[in-house]
């Protein structure tokens, strides 16, 4: 601050007497080069409308006119920031993060008056917010570029990106964006079970908008009867909440039957008449009985999107994946060094939002044999549940080298590279080697299902790049009993996954979500783990 008022002339500074002098002696006693207390960014640049007026004159409006007090002697160089033309102080402060501007504000009257310049703001909107609408158009309303950034998108800054709501076990996708001259949050669905290379639904469950120069206003999208009054809380840090304050905007005169039915078409793209399986019907009046109950109140946490690294596997990111009678689901695929992970952003009564779906040991590759011996489900069976022992017993080692601290490097070494699937033919069954070169394996290879393996969507790819030991977690209604099981994760290509679930003869295929989500990226590896634990120990 103390450099900024040297520079501006205000401060101890060379001149400062005779700059102060001619100030008293045109504004008074009334002392308006005090500096300003309040840091807001609706503050920069606040004061009545005839001095706004007085100054876009000055700055906007045909040649600049500078200040008696700003203009330098004839002859010689600016030696304070006010003696430069106006116009170039509004290039100036308008490069500069609306978020230093208050503080810009205090140094003196002159920077206040420059600061009510919308030319500033609305480079500020458009650089920090991506806002591009023609903001010019609010001078029909009277809010000007300063009112939208201060008093909507300043003040909502922090609900902006990725969120997790609180809705028990099932979780959901929430993106808060500036669309336009609203902030506006979407939910994500996935597409209608079994489609999952189809694109994402989504829909509006909330928006902010500034009507007034006073306020923004929350409404509510929830429900078939247009925006209501609804109300938005920031609870703390990476948290906030929504509250709906017309709840019977949600109701339809048919009663809970006609909503049922309305949500059903919506979730699922049917009717309950066509659905034949009984547990599956059991689950959707489950889902809909659950959550009907936050329909007025909920709690948004925040996600983020997993860091990327040039030695991943795939890009890492959000996938839609099948996962029977529960429908379609969202997980996150993220990699941690030899592991990768799925992780549930929303889930289901069995396997709630936020757990581990599928974990793949990318250390052990799987050699599949050709297709014919692949159909039978007790070869593939066989060749999983070998890797599955050479596992255990390097965790065992690993373990026994940690608590003796002199075993030999030469033995764990064989140890590590022994093949798990040679047996009494003397034929390699799996990849066991912890350093083999992934572009080493063949680039496609063909792929079928075997025998008895269930999957919701026949369509899944008939050839692959290559496949790895992996473990899924199941468990029983109410997330009881949960265990991980040995499976097989198979890499299709850049966008599509698939895991079978030995013990469930199972197979869900997964499909990238492709949305370019704003503002969700991780500030940190560390912030990412942080999030993953948090969303985990939550829904457990």
């Amino acid at each position: 601050m103390a450099v900024c008022a040297r520079l501006c002339g205000v401060g101890p500074a060379r001149g400062c007497r005779r700059r102060g002098a001619a100030r008293e002696q045109r504004r008074g006693a009334a002392g308006d080069s005090e500096p300003d207390t309040d840091t807001d960014p609706e503050e920069a640049g606040g004061g009545g409308a005839a001095e706004d007026e007085e100054a876009a004159e000055r700055i906007e409006g045909g040649r600049p006119v500078p200040h008696p007090a700003e203009a330098g002697p004839a002859g010689r160089a600016p030696l304070s920031l006010l003696e430069l033309p106006p116009e170039l102080l509004v290039q100036i402060f308008g490069s500069l993060p609306g978020t230093e501007l208050p503080s810009l504000a205090r140094v003196c009257t002159t920077f206040r008056r420059i600061l009510r310049t919308d030319t500033i703001w609305r480079r500020r909107c458009r650089e920090e917010y991506g806002l591009c609408e023609n903001l010019r158009k609010l001078e029909i309303t009277g809010v000007s570029c300063r009112d939208v950034y201060a008093k909507l998108l300043h003040r909502y800054r922090h609900i902006l990106g990725l969120w997790q709501p609180d809705i028990g076990p099932y979780g959901g996708l929430l993106n808060v964006v500036v669309d336009g001259l609203f902030i506006i949050g979407w939910m994500y669905l996935p597409p209608h079970d079994p489609h999952v290379d189809d694109p994402m639904r989504f829909k509006p469950l909330f928006r902010i908008h500034l009507m007034e120069r006073k306020c923004a206003t929350v409404e509510c999208m929830y429900g078939h009867k247009g925006p209501h009054n609804g109300h938005i809380q920031i609870v703390k840090k990476d948290e906030f909440s929504t509250k709906c304050n017309q709840t019977d905007h949600h109701r339809m005169s048919g009663g809970r039957q006609e909503e049922f039915r309305t949500w059903l078409r919506e979730e699922w793209g049917r009717t309950l008449e066509d659905i034949f399986h009984e547990h599956m019907q059991e689950l959707i009046l489950m889902k809909f009985i659950y959550t009907s109950q936050y329909d007025n109140c909920l709690t948004y946490r925040r996600i983020y999107l997993p860091p990327s690294s040039p030695d991943d596997l795939i890009k890492p990111g959000l996938f839609k994946g099948t996962y029977g009678s529960h429908g379609l689901e969202i997980v996150m695929l993220s990699f941690h060094g030899k592991k990768a992970k799925g992780t549930k952003i929303t889930g289901d009564p069995n396997i709630p939002a936020g757990q581990q779906t599928v974990e793949i040991d990318l250390a052990h590759p799987l050699q599949l044999p050709d297709v014919e011996n692949l159909r039978d489900f007790s070869e593939l069976s066989r060749i999983v549940l070998e890797v599955q022992e050479q596992v255990r017993r390097e965790e065992q080692e690993e373990e026994q080298r940690q608590d003796d601290g002199d075993r030999s490097p030469h033995a764990s070494s064989q140890a590590v590279t022994k093949s798990p699937g040679e047996g009494a033919d003397g034929e390699g069954t799996a990849a066991g080697a912890e350093g083999m070169p992934q572009d080493k394996a063949p680039a496609s290879q063909p792929f079928v299902l075997p025998m008895g393996v269930i999957s919701r969507n026949k369509d899944y790819p008939r050839t692959c790049r290559i496949c790895f030991y992996g473990t899924g977690l199941i468990a029983g209604h109410g997330f009881t009993s949960p265990e991980r099981t040995p499976g097989v994760f198979v890499l299709f290509d850049d966008d599509r996954f698939g895991f079978i679930w030995l013990e469930l003869k199972s197979f869900s295929l997964y499909s990238r979500i492709k949305v370019s989500f704003q503002n969700a990226e991780a500030p940190s590896r560390e912030a990412f783990d942080e999030m993953l634990k948090n969303i985990q120990s939550l829904f457990s």
